[in-house]
């Protein structure tokens, strides 16, 4: 068929070479996180300059103490050689680090109040936020709508790793929400930690054992009491709720510690000596469950009310929550879409690689954003 001249298909052009994208990078907490994240970038670097051409450049990496800016050095190797200029470590002094360069991004990778409360300023300035830390999206109210307001602004705040590390379980949410779904409940096994000690708790060991190990293993806290004692997943919860709409704060949530009165408030050396403590009750919650052939597992439950609770549940031994293994987080999703049959995710929520995929795929995110 002759198409008139004025609809025919103009004549194919030779594709133009766009200039890379770039995303100048200040890393804030340089911990397992941070050093996995780096590794990570630094191997993906020259297959992302090819397609879709974005150009990953590190600015500056900062610790509690000190950063150090690098402008002469583009690569994402902090060891490369270059002209290193050291300061005392301030948030003035990141956005200061990062002032005129296009597309800024702090990736906060710390898990610190102090920064966590300058999210809002950053983000008011244009700077992007990636982060794996809990404490700015679950903290204070105030804080959270002063950070919601910030994002007006047009720059980004992503935060996937805070809830199942690598797991697609904010985003999943997000667009749901986005979609015109609406929630109805979550529940899971949000902690690592708490999914490992109870996947293989069999009630012949000592609980107290089994902490002794995870703990030497790395999966708790250096102070297994900020595990043992449900606020992690409490935050995780009020992360969900706001990102679906709800005014949830932490002290909204009934949280169940598995860290006696007595034990809650001695120093660490005093606690790992009476961590014993624990087992005669959690002994006697497995043997009851056992009878009933049910199993234990630390669950996160918040539903459509905005009412939350975390605890040690007893469960079905089929139950969905019961099929984990090693440290799998899963997360069911009940929607109006998603009503008889929840929408589930799971997997390992727990470890540096898997949460600096996670941050890595934040960065993605805003890179396409930032182009389109």
């Amino acid at each position: 068929m002759n198409l008139p001249a004025s609809l025919s298909p103009p004549a194919p052009h030779p594709p133009a070479t766009a200039a890379p994208r770039a995303l100048n990078l200040a890393l804030v907490g340089p911990g397992k996180v941070g050093r996995a994240l780096l590794g990570q970038l630094l191997a993906s670097r020259e297959a992302l300059l090819r397609d879709p051409g974005l150009d990953l450049r590190l600015r500056l990496v900062a610790d509690s103490r000190r950063l150090w800016l690098d402008h002469e050095n583009d690569s994402l190797d902090p060891e490369a050689s270059g002209t290193r200029v050291w300061r005392p470590s301030t948030p003035d002094a990141i956005s200061e680090g990062l002032a005129g360069l296009p597309c800024p991004v702090v990736i906060d990778c710390s898990a610190s109040e102090a920064v966590a409360a300058h999210y809002a300023d950053w983000l008011r300035q244009g700077i992007h936020v990636v982060t794996p830390n809990k404490l700015a999206i679950s903290g204070p109210r105030e804080r959270w709508l002063a950070i919601r307001d910030a994002r007006r602004h047009g720059a980004q705040l992503r935060y996937e790793a805070t809830v199942g590390a690598g797991l697609p379980v904010v985003q999943t949410l997000r667009d749901l929400i986005a979609t015109g779904d609406r929630l109805v409940s979550v529940e899971g096994l949000f902690s690592g930690t708490l999914a490992w000690l109870f996947n293989g708790y069999d009630g012949q060991v000592p609980f107290s054992e089994r902490v002794r190990r995870a703990r030497e293993l790395g999966f708790t806290e250096p102070d297994p009491r900020a595990d043992l004692g449900g606020m992690d997943v409490a935050r995780k919860l009020v992360i969900l709720a706001r990102e679906a709409g709800m005014d949830l704060s932490l002290e909204d949530v009934h949280v169940q510690s598995l860290v006696p009165p007595a034990l809650q408030d001695l120093d660490l050396a005093a606690f790992l000596e009476r961590l014993p403590e624990l087992d005669a009750d959690l002994a006697a919650r497995h043997a009851r469950a056992a009878r009933q052939g049910l199993v234990l597992r630390h669950v996160g439950r918040l539903d459509a009310d905005g009412r939350a609770e975390v605890g040690l549940a007893e469960l079905p031994a089929n139950h969905p929550l019961a099929q984990g293994c090693l440290s799998d987080n899963i997360v069911q999703f009940r929607t109006r879409r998603y009503a008889e049959n929840p929408l589930r995710i799971q997997g390992p929520g727990a470890g540096p690689e898997v949460t600096a995929a996670g941050v890595f795929g934040d960065l993605l995110r805003i890179a396409a954003e930032a182009r389109a």
